[in-house]
Parts: C-alpha cells; sequence; structure tokens
C-alpha cells in the first residue's frame, strides 16, 4: 500500500485549526488495524506504540501533538488510549474518521472476548470443568497490584496526593456502593482544585466558545438510558445504561474499570461469579487494544440465560454503553482543549484524580484477592506475575498462556 501523504489544507467542522497532510484514509485505518491486532500492554504501552506508527514512521503529527492529545484524554474520563487514537483521527480527518478509528480499533479485542464468554457460558452449560483456569485469578491479581504500583510511581507527587490515594483505599475497600468511585473522583479532584492560585498564571488564559451538539447528546443518553432502562426493566437497556454511566465516570483507564465492574456486577448483581471475572480480567490482559473491551465480555455473562442472540446483544449494548460517553467526550472538549489546559483550576484538579485512580486500582487488588483461597500456588502466582512485568518485557498474553499451560498440566497430576 502506498505511504503517499497529500500535502492539502483541511478544515474539520466549526474548528478554526487548518491541518496539513492530510493522509488518505486508507492508509490511516489499515495503520489503526495494525495497531489494534499488536498494541499489547496497557495504555502506556499503547502510546508508545502510536508515537512509533503515527509519529515516527507515518508523521501524521508531531510527537508534542500526540502528548497533548494523550494529556487531555488522560484528562477525562474514558478509555485513555481509545480516546488518544480517536482525537488523533479527529485531528487528521474530523469526526467521521474519528468514528471510523474507534470501531477499528476495537473490534478485535471485542470480538475475542464476546467469542471467549460465549464459549464459556457454553462449557458451563455442559458442566465441563474449568479448573484449567485456575491460575488465571491469581495472574489477574498479579497484574492488577503491578498497574497500581506504576500508576502510583508516576501520579503521587506529593504528601497531599498520597494521603488521597490511602484515603480512597480505605474508602473504597469498606464501602462497595458503586457510586463511591464516582465520588471519591469528584471530590480528589475539588479538593486540589482549590489549589489552584499555588499554580502559576497562564496569560493566555482567556474565554472561548462551547460546541454544544456532543454534550447535549451525551447528557441526553445519559439520562434518557436511564429513564427508559426504569420504565421497561428490559435488561438490554439496563446494561446500555450501567456501562454507559461506567463509561463517562471512569478516570484513569481500564485498570480503575475493574473495581466499578466488580463491585456493580460480581458484587451487587451477581451477573457473574469472582471467579468467572477474574479469569476474564486475565484474558483480557492478554489481548491487544482496550482493556474497556472486557465490557464485552460481562455482557455476555449478563444475558447468558437469554440464548446466543442475547449474548450477542448484551455484548454489543455493553461494548457501545462504555465507549460511547468517552467518544462524545473528546468530540466535545478537543475543539476548545487548546484553552482550557492553560487554566490553573484544570491543571490543579489532576493531582487529585490521578491520586483518587491509583487509590481505586490498590483497592482493586484487595478486592480480588480477598475470596481467593490465599494457599502456596497462588501466592507464587501472584508474586510472579507482579516480578514478571516489574523486572522483565515479558508480554502479558504470554504470562497468560503460562498460566493456562500451567493448569492443563496440573490437570493431569
Amino acid at each position: 500500500m502506498s505511504k503517499t501523504v497529500y500535502n492539502l489544507l483541511a478544515t474539520h467542522g466549526d474548528s478554526d485549526i487548518t491541518y496539513r497532510d492530510k493522509v488518505r484514509y486508507g492508509v490511516f485505518l489499515n495503520d489503526v488495524w495494525k495497531l489494534a491486532c499488536t498494541s499489547f500492554g496497557g495504555p502506556q504501552v499503547h502510546l508508545s506504540m502510536f508515537m512509533n506508527l503515527l509519529v515516527d514512521k507515518r508523521k501524521y503529527l508531531t510527537s508534542a501533538e500526540l502528548i497533548e492529545l494523550n494529556a487531555l484524554c488522560t484528562f477525562l474520563p474514558g478509555p485513555t488510549s481509545t480516546q488518544t487514537l480517536t482525537a488523533t483521527a479527529f485531528k487528521i480527518g474530523g469526526p467521521r474518521l474519528a468514528v471510523l478509528t474507534l470501531l477499528i480499533w476495537i473490534t478485535p479485542a471485542v470480538a475475542f472476548m464476546s467469542i471467549a464468554a460465549m464459549a464459556m457460558v457454553a462449557l458451563e452449560k455442559q458442566q465441563v470443568s474449568f479448573n484449567f483456569t485456575r491460575f488465571l485469578e491469581p495472574i489477574a491479581v498479579g497484574f492488577v497490584s503491578h498497574a497500581a504500583f506504576r500508576l502510583a510511581s508516576f501520579t503521587i507527587r506529593s504528601n497531599a496526593g498520597l494521603a488521597l490515594m490511602l484515603s480512597t483505599v480505605l474508602v473504597s475497600f469498606y464501602y462497595h456502593s458503586p457510586w463511591v468511585t464516582p465520588f471519591l473522583i469528584l471530590a480528589g479532584g475539588s479538593l486540589t482544585a482549590i489549589r489552584y492560585k499555588n499554580l502559576q498564571k497562564d496569560d493566555q488564559e482567556k474565554s472561548f466558545e462551547f460546541h454544544w451538539i456532543n454534550i447535549i447528546l451525551f447528557f441526553t443518553i445519559l439520562i434518557g438510558a436511564a429513564v427508559l432502562g426504569q420504565i421497561t426493566s428490559w435488561l438490554p437497556i439496563r446494561l446500555f445504561e450501567n456501562f454507559y454511566r461506567n463509561g463517562s465516570l471512569i478516570f484513569g483507564g481500564g485498570q480503575v474499570l475493574i473495581p466499578l465492574m466488580y463491585n456493580e456486577f460480581v458484587e451487587f448483581k451477581n451477573y457473574l461469579s469472582s471467579e468467572e471475572f477474574l479469569t476474564g480480567y486475565a484474558l483480557v490482559q492478554a489481548l491487544p487494544g482496550p482493556v474497556f473491551a472486557f465490557c464485552s465480555y460481562l455482557g455476555v455473562f449478563a444475558m447468558r440465560h437469554e440464548g446466543i442472540w442475547g449474548q450477542l446483544l448484551g455484548s454489543a449494548v455493553s461494548s457501545a454503553g462504555i465507549f460511547l460517553p468517552g467518544t462524545l467526550l473528546i468530540f466535545f472538549v478537543y475543539r476548545f482543549w487548546g484553552q482550557l489546559k492553560k487554566y490553573r483550576v484544570v491543571k490543579a484538579s489532576l493531582e487529585g484524580i490521578n491520586a483518587v485512580s491509583c487509590g481505586l486500582v490498590a483497592t482493586a487488588a484487595l478486592i480480588l484477592v480477598k475470596p481467593m483461597d490465599l494457599n502456596i500456588l497462588n501466592l507464587l502466582c501472584i508474586t510472579g506475575t507482579f516480578l514478571t512485568l516489574y523486572f522483565t518485557k515479558v508480554p502479558g498474553y504470554l504470562i497468560v498462556i503460562t498460566g493456562l499451560l500451567a493448569g492443563v498440566g496440573f490437570g493431569f497430576v
């Protein structure tokens, strides 16, 4: 395929920004497909791969522009790497290219997790033993523990941040309401935002214009789904509302998703067991693409009694619900991000949001390990996974495959 880059001027929608070097859509979408099939390792690794392909090789945008877009997406709720890639497509080709990019990016992981969940449901009906997955649960705990440690090492830079993180662990561990997490995130951001006067004022701070259509759509869907779900009590609508609400409130990426999902779908609604949840989380760690594809797995299990078509519907509404709010928000905020990022109160709030996110991930590790049998093998799996991720560059999928093979081997012992 040709790598020709066309030197054109392109203005997108109402944006005042004009872009040179507009790429041919087919070339860019092919690159997105490659990333969707090869991007293992989570948001941090995704950013590195985006940098290598989109910046260094293709030169669609500069490294500074990509890092800036990633910073914007870190500030917004939703899947960070998905939003970063979507925002890059928006910058290059406008909203149509952004939507196509989103669909191509999430398809491989969503398809695999849906098929895996449907296969597990079918095998459970046949009473097939899942002892071969015995080591996936402690491996999943090792993944989450490493994510918490890594996130804290990058984001906790003050005593205030450390205090917020530890307070979040205490509160979220003992109070398992689905509303605790969004409350903590908003509270953490507010507590550090009030210290904005300690930051140097940017002389370029000024008022800016909003383009309201996407944010109006965002809240219309949020409220409409909640009302419709309450009126009809139809499970697919309620699932869409559950995931849309969570997708609107998750700061910190896929790691923060896990405690929310566990509290709501395992602890409260009993859509699946702790073992089924952890097996799915371990599987998604072995896949390229967004960790948020885990929600398609949860959607299948929530509709497990509705047959194959019902399970596919559960996967579809769950995937749409979790990815749609972040997409609408990036479409809304991107247009005025250049001015928003200069405001001190926004910069100051990020410290609290990041600290709370670290605490939530740490809590996830504690919650996931609580129902487990902490025998010597499980402890070795947790510790070995953590140390392997910390000291080596072994990809997550090899750890999961090793765990599956070990489980099969122990089945013959």
